[in-house]
C-alpha cells in the first residue's frame, strides 16, 4: 500500500522560496509516477509538477515553469518540489499523489491511487 507524507509548507513573502518534500513508502521499484498538486479555496485541485520514477520525466503547469523544479532521491523515495520566486497567485494546500505502477506514455499520476495530506502553502507579505 503506497503511502504518502508531506512536509515544507509554510509563511514565506512574495519572490520568496519554499522546498516541500513527499515522502513516499510502498512504491514498486522504479515504476511510478508522483505529482504535486495544488487547490485554493473555492477552485479545483490542479497538477503543477510531476515526475515520473520510470525516467525521470517531468511534467510542470505552464504557471510555474521556470519557477518551479521537481525533483526526486532515489536513495529515500522522496520527491522535492522546490518553488522561487513565489507568488500570492501559488497560495494553496499542496498535495501529493501517486500511482505505482505507474500508467504508461503519462509522467503525472493518472489514477491517483495514493494522496498525502497536504501541506499548507501561503504567500504573503
Amino acid at each position: 500500500q503506497v503511502q504518502l507524507v508531506e512536509s515544507g509548507g509554510g509563511l514565506v513573502q512574495p519572490g520568496g522560496s519554499l522546498r516541500l518534500s513527499c515522502d513516499a513508502s510502498g512504491l514498486t521499484p522504479d515504476n511510478w509516477a508522483i505529482g504535486w498538486f495544488r487547490q485554493a479555496p473555492g477552485r479545483q485541485r490542479v497538477a503543477v509538477a510531476c515526475i515520473s520514477g520510470r525516467d525521470g520525466n517531468t511534467y510542470y503547469q505552464d504557471r510555474v515553469k521556470g519557477r518551479f523544479a521537481i525533483s526526486r532521491d532515489f536513495a529515500r523515495t522522496t520527491v522535492y518540489l522546490q518553488m522561487s520566486n513565489l507568488k500570492a497567485e501559488d497560495s494553496a494546500v499542496y498535495f501529493c499523489a501517486a500511482d505505482s505502477p505507474l500508467v504508461r506514455g503519462y509522467y503525472c499520476p493518472v489514477h491517483k491511487n495514493a494522496w498525502g495530506r497536504g501541506t499548507q502553502v501561503t504567500v504573503s507579505s
